[in-house]
């Protein structure tokens, strides 16, 4: 009887725990958004792309995962074809094409039956210049896909990002924006 139940219960529970102890396979970015959230004297406003790709790179436990996921400047759209120009422009997306994530660790604080909060420690790259960064983030195991959550704040002069003020200042974006990635990667099945 024991048995009939437990078939059961792992039938009807998709997600599974992706604690520290539950070996993780390698993985690949199938589906993503990294976006931010700004705000200017005209109104506040958010920069979305779908355009992110990346990988990971598995390990016995959740601690031992390594990875990247990067998006193109370029890609990110703001609603106002301006605005995006301005965008492209401040970020010089020509000599500095990429936003990326590298992540170096990972400490995991809470474990759910569907969950994990973590700590991903790591290096943001942008406009050329790289950052340590620690970003607060849920992981969900479901089948086989692992998806990540996280938003951080970020300070656009911490990067050089210049270009902030137009109209001899009239016009002003806040240095300070708030990032949001939310990636899914694909997980390769162990040979």
């Amino acid at each position: 009887m024991n048995r009939a139940v437990a078939l059961f219960l792992a039938m009807v529970t998709p997600a599974i725990s992706v604690g520290a102890q539950q070996p993780i396979p390698d993985g690949t970015v199938t589906a993503g958004t990294l976006s931010f959230d700004g705000k200017a004297t005209v109104g506040d406003f958010t920069g979305t792309t779908h355009a992110v790709t990346g990988s990971m790179r598995g390990g016995a436990t959740l601690a031992d995962v390594h990875g990247f996921v990067e998006a193109p400047v370029n890609t990110l759209v703001t609603g106002n074809g301006k605005r995006d120009r301005d965008l492209n422009k401040s970020m010089e997306s020509d000599q500095y094409p990429v936003v990326r994530f590298e992540l170096k660790t990972v400490q995991v604080h809470g474990v759910r039956s569907d969950s994990s909060d973590v700590t991903l420690g790591g290096d943001f790259i942008i406009h050329g210049v790289t950052q340590a960064l620690e970003l607060q983030a849920v992981v969900v195991r479901a089948g086989e896909t692992i998806t990540v959550d996280s938003s951080c704040p970020l300070n656009l002069k911490d990067y050089r990002i210049g270009g902030l003020s137009k109209f001899l200042g009239v016009l002003k974006m806040d240095e300070n924006i708030v990032v949001h990635v939310h990636v899914t990667f694909a997980l390769t099945p162990p040979a």
